[in-house]
């Protein structure tokens, strides 16, 4: 029984020693804070942190803020900002529409041309505005076939199952000149009236999209719903089917589910058939790609202003989105088509102007949804340091998601010091969380927080990332690191 207890005491102290070791090796980070990314289960070194307060020179405290880690979504933070200060607030698309033939009596003989110009969010309400457009213009039946020009855009080969075997996923489509609804379709799910059957829309409605089976309508709890209507997808790039062949539970009242079905030219094929002919049109040609005329635009969509598009990229997290804006900043350096590589060359001289080049940022698509971007926490709290004194200040902290309140943060941090008080762009991936922003002290102190993981155990760090918010909420304004 002596050896026991002492084999435990022995235990414990090593136990004790181990920790103490651990917390004392990265005293950078306060004691309670690093014991929340420990009792999470990860160790400090895979853990990158740094506060500081915006107008100061040196950090509060920093636990390897030099260390190159993937900050997944947090990486829109460097998009936004270029994007806001090279491209200007106002910034507005155009995607235009051309007549590749004479108008004669509401008939249009020839083609009609659309060009794209890389607008981040078509919607279908949008879209609907401009069939109305056309329609208003004189425009009732076209005779030839839709041309899309999508040149503004020089990309290679999109594989939408590359990053993580999801091709189906929204967040997954590859960016386009000429992209429309995000290439997505929402499938609704509701009792019927009668509650004996299933009501099942489709969003929008493409022709090139055959619903082939609804599910049964049934008792029971709701659970896992899209295991249970047993759905199935065949998806090409020209046509595809969906079939729900099992059962949905009456207790799940109204739920949607988006996918990307079909491959752009397709998509947009499909939109403009649906809905210039639920504005009174007619239409009934092939699609292929080609360019627009050297001349006046027959119509024009424009876009919404750039810092309304930033704001759906930074709260909701938008990847489609960023790419979109990623690329348009090609534009800022050298005449079109936009490429992956002139956006990354226009980013760097951008970082480099801002003497930021040497940060640690490695940029591979803008959005974060990769596994070779890379950032470092005391780069990023430069960057949010440099927005904070940059003219667009306002347009970029008002992007982001506030705690408790809306975006990616809605649900988290509502009942701390630091709920309504911080506005912080979220990152995550598997293996993958992060957080960076800013965090208003209860007093006139703001700070600049920044803390991004790396760890198989990251997914179980949320706790601790927004223990540390919390934490600077309420004690960074009177904190005294060791040895002060």
């Amino acid at each position: 029984m002596r050896r026991s207890r002492s084999s435990i005491a022995h235990s414990a102290l090593a136990w004790l020693a181990l920790l103490l070791a651990a917390t004392g090796a990265h005293a950078g980070l306060p004691r309670p804070v690093a014991r929340a990314f420990l009792d999470a289960g990860v160790p400090l070194s895979h853990v990158a942190v740094l506060v500081q307060r915006v107008d100061a020179h040196r950090p509060l405290f920093a636990h390897q803020p030099d260390a190159p880690m993937n900050p997944a979504s947090v990486m829109k933070l460097v998009t936004t900002f270029a994007a806001l200060e090279l491209l200007g607030p106002d910034y507005r698309w155009r995607t235009e529409a051309y007549l590749g033939g004479p108008l004669v009596d509401g008939t249009l003989h020839g083609d009609l041309i659309l060009k794209g110009h890389g607008d981040p969010k078509i919607t279908i309400e949008q879209w609907q505005g401009f069939m109305a457009d056309l329609r208003t213009k004189g425009l009732a039946r076209i005779e030839g076939d839709l041309v899309l020009d999508r040149s503004h855009f020089a990309l290679p080969r999109h594989d939408p199952a590359a990053f993580d075997a999801e091709p189906m996923r929204p967040y997954n489509v590859g960016p386009d000149a000429l992209l429309v609804n995000f290439q997505s379709v929402r499938f609704a799910f509701e009792p019927d009236a009668a509650g004996d059957a299933v009501d099942l829309r489709m969003e929008p409605p493409l022709p090139q999209v055959a619903l082939v089976q609804r599910p049964v309508l049934v008792d029971g709890g709701c659970g896992n719903w899209r295991h249970s209507v047993s759905a199935s997808f065949v998806d090409g790039p020209d046509m595809a089917t969906a079939a729900f062949t099992g059962k949905y539970p009456r207790r799940c009242g109204a739920r949607e589910w988006n996918l990307a079905l079909l491959g752009h030219a397709a998509y947009v094929h499909g939109m403009f058939a649906a809905y210039f002919a639920e504005a009174g049109g007619t239409f009934g040609g092939a699609v292929r790609d080609g360019r627009a005329p050297p001349a006046l635009p027959f119509a024009v969509l424009e876009s919404a202003p750039l810092r309304d598009a930033i704001r759906d990229v930074n709260k909701l997290s938008n990847n489609v989105m960023a790419r979109q804006i990623f690329l348009t900043l090609a534009t800022t350096s050298a005449p079109p088509p936009a490429t992956p590589d002139g956006a990354r060359g226009a980013v760097q001289h951008w970082l480099a102007q801002r003497k930021l080049a040497h940060s640690g940022f490695q940029v591979e698509n803008g959005s974060g949804l990769s596994r070779g971007e890379r950032a470092t926490a005391r780069g990023l709290a430069q960057l949010l340091a440099a927005a904070e004194a940059s003219p667009v200040r306002e347009d970029f902290a008002t992007s982001l998601p506030i705690a408790a309140i809306d975006g990616t943060l809605g649900r988290r941090m509502r009942n701390g010091s630091a709920a309504g008080r911080a506005l912080l762009k979220t990152g995550s991936l598997e293996g993958v969380g992060a957080l960076a922003g800013y965090v208003q002290e209860a007093g006139e102190s703001r700070w600049i927080v920044v803390a991004i993981v790396n760890h198989p155990n990251a997914a179980g760090a949320q706790r601790a990332l927004d223990f540390l918010v919390d934490w600077t909420a309420r004690n960074a304004a009177s904190y005294l690191p060791p040895g002060h």
